[in-house]
Parts: structure tokens; sequence; C-alpha cells
């Protein structure tokens, strides 16, 4: 199972696009609510319904946790103790752990990207402590995958997918979702 972490003011596409692909790839998705509800607004006024609240998730059977950017969508994964906690046990166990476009800044001031490669949105390059920073739309280094902002969105869920699915079946629904990157 995978877990998408929801705060409110998140990228909209950065959530949805990722999830999306996974799920076309039979993979088990849940959006889970970082604020007091299941329901969470997004930057740009959107408001999903989450899967689970926070408290309900058996962390001990994630595959991956996937942060979705946004404005203050990252700022307030950022803030949230709980997740801090699961993100730094889960990445340091080597499991896959993912951000896009602001929400590395969350591993970064985490000390998760210590001598690593990432990308970013421009301009939270200085909350990636310890990165080698590429300006790529997806840069990949071990258990992390980092994207760069929201026309990343696509790619991101791509690469998330391959690692579960193979890029030889990821290339196949790129073909049938007309991506030619």
């Amino acid at each position: 199972m995978l877990h998408l972490f929801l705060a409110p003011g998140f990228e909209e596409i950065e959530a949805i696009a990722p999830a999306d692909i996974l799920r076309r790839c039979q993979l088990d998705v849940k959006y889970v609510s970082c604020a007091p509800t299941l329901e969470v607004t997004s930057a740009h006024n959107t408001t999903v319904t989450c899967d689970l609240m926070f408290d309900e998730v058996d962390f001990a059977e994630s595959e991956g946790l996937i942060l979705p950017g946004g404005w203050p969508g990252a700022k307030n994964l950022l803030e949230h103790e709980g997740l801090r906690d699961v993100l730094v046990r889960h990445c340091r166990e080597g499991r896959l752990t993912c951000a896009i476009c602001a929400a590395p800044m969350v591993l970064g001031e985490n000390g998760l990207l210590e001598g690593r490669r990432a990308t970013c949105y421009p301009g939270f390059e200085e909350h990636l402590h310890g990165a080698e920073l590429v300006p790529k739309l997806v840069v990949e280094d071990g258990n992390v995958i980092t994207g760069r902002g929201p026309g990343a969105a696509m790619a991101f869920g791509y690469a998330i997918a391959a690692r579960f699915a193979g890029w030889d079946f990821v290339r196949k629904l790129q073909e049938g979702m007309i991506f030619n990157p």
C-alpha cells in the first residue's frame, strides 16, 4: 500500500496525477489526511475527501510515502509532528519516500536528503540540506524520488509506478495516456 498525504494548501495536480497513474497500475494508494477532517482543501480551493485520517494508518505496512507540494501545503506537512516521525523512520529503513515541488523541503529539513541527489521547486533549494541539487523534472536516488513542480506531476507518478510495475508496463501506460515526455 502507498500513502499520499494531503495537508491544507496542497497542489492538486501533484496529488491527483500520481495517484491516478498508480491506480492505473493496480496499486493500492490511499489519501491520508494531515488535517482535522477527512476533507482537505487545496491551494486552489479544491476539496478532496481522503481515505484515512493520519492516526488511522498502520505505517508498518506502507510500501511508499508520497508528499505533494503546494503552498502552504508543504509547510503544513513540515509542521505535522506525526508525519515527521513516520517519514524519518520510513526513509531510514530504506523504504520508498517521494516528494514533489515544495515538499522535498520536508525531507531536507529532516535530514533525509543528506548526500543524495534531489530536485525541488525553484526557491526551495535552501531547505534541501546536504543534497546535490539536480534541475531535472524527476530525480531518483536510492529509495528517494523527488519532483520539481506541477509540470512534473505525471513524470513523478510514472517514476513511482515503475518501482512497482516496471518500466515496460509504465511505457505502455504512457502510450495509452498519450504521454510523450
